[in-house]
C-alpha cells in the first residue's frame, strides 16, 4: 500500500551501485566520548597496496611529506634504519600497511583493532617513528622514535648535525651581509660566532657618531 510520506530514491543506478559498494567493501569509524577512528577509504588500499614512494615506511608512524625539503634529507637516513630493524625479513611491507590501517587506525594514537595492532607492535619489536618538527628555527629539529639505543644515538647524532649546519649557515651570511670577502672556514659554530662578533664591533668602531659631529 503506497502512502503520501513515501521517500523513492531518484539516484542514477551508477551512485546505487556506488554506494552500495562503498557500504560493502569498507568500514566506517566509530567514536566514543573524544576518542574516534577513521573512515576506511579506498585510498588506504592505494596506501597498502600501491604506496608512493616514501609511503611505503608508512607503517613506522610518522610520515615526511615535502620529500625535496632539508628534514626529509636529513631523517631519511634513520626511517632507513628504523626499517631495517622493524621488519622481518620474512614479513612483506604492504601487511604491516594493512595492520597500521586496520590495527593502528594509520595513527600512533589511536587503535582500531587491539588484536591488529597488537600484532603490528609484535613483529615490528615495538619500533615506531613518533614525531619530528622543528622549534624554535628551522634548524632546531626534534626526532621523537620508540627504539633501541643504538637508533636514539642516531636520532641524537642527526638532530645535532642538523642544528650545527643549519646554525653555520646562518651565521655565514650574516659574516658574509657585513664583509662579503671574509674568509670560511666550515666546522665550528663557535668560531662563526666570535668572527661575527669582532666584524661587528669593528663595524661599530668605525661608525661616526652623529653627535659629536653636530657639537
Amino acid at each position: 500500500m503506497r502512502t503520501k510520506f513515501e521517500i523513492k530514491d531518484n539516484r542514477p543506478f551508477s551512485v546505487k551501485a556506488k554506494s552500495f559498494g562503498q557500504s560493502m567493501l569498507f568500514w566506517r569509524g566509530r567514536s566514543k566520548g573524544m576518542i574516534y577512528t577513521r573512515n576506511i577509504e579506498l585510498d588506504d588500499f592505494r596506501y597498502i597496496f600501491f604506496p608512493k614512494r616514501f609511503e611505503k615506511y608508512g607503517y613506522l608512524g610518522t610520515q615526511i611529506w615535502d620529500e625535496d625539503g632539508d628534514c626529509f634529507k636529513a631523517l631519511y637516513p634513520l626511517v632507513l634504519a628504523l626499517d631495517y630493524e622493524a621488519k622481518p625479513k620474512w614479513c612483506p611491507r604492504w601487511f604491516l600497511r594493512f595492520l597500521h590501517v586496520f590495527g593502528a587506525d594509520k595513527s600512533i594514537v589511536r587503535v582500531r583493532n587491539w588484536t591488529l595492532h597488537n600484532l603490528l607492535r609484535k613483529l615490528t619489536k615495538g619500533i615506531a617513528f613518533v614525531d619530528w618538527k622543528t622549534k624554535w628555527s628551522h634548524y632546531d629539529l626534534r626526532i621523537s622514535i620508540h627504539a633501541p639505543k643504538h637508533l636514539q644515538d642516531l636520532a641524537e647524532y642527526i638532530e645535532s648535525g642538523f642544528y650545527s649546519k643549519g646554525r653555520q649557515e646562518e651565521l655565514v651570511e650574516q659574516i658574509k651581509s657585513i664583509d662579503p670577502n671574509a674568509s670560511i672556514i666550515w666546522g665550528s659554530i663557535e668560531r662563526f660566532e666570535k668572527q661575527l662578533e669582532e666584524l661587528e664591533n669593528a663595524k661599530e668602531s668605525n661608525t661616526p657618531n652623529t653627535s659629536e659631529e653636530l657639537d
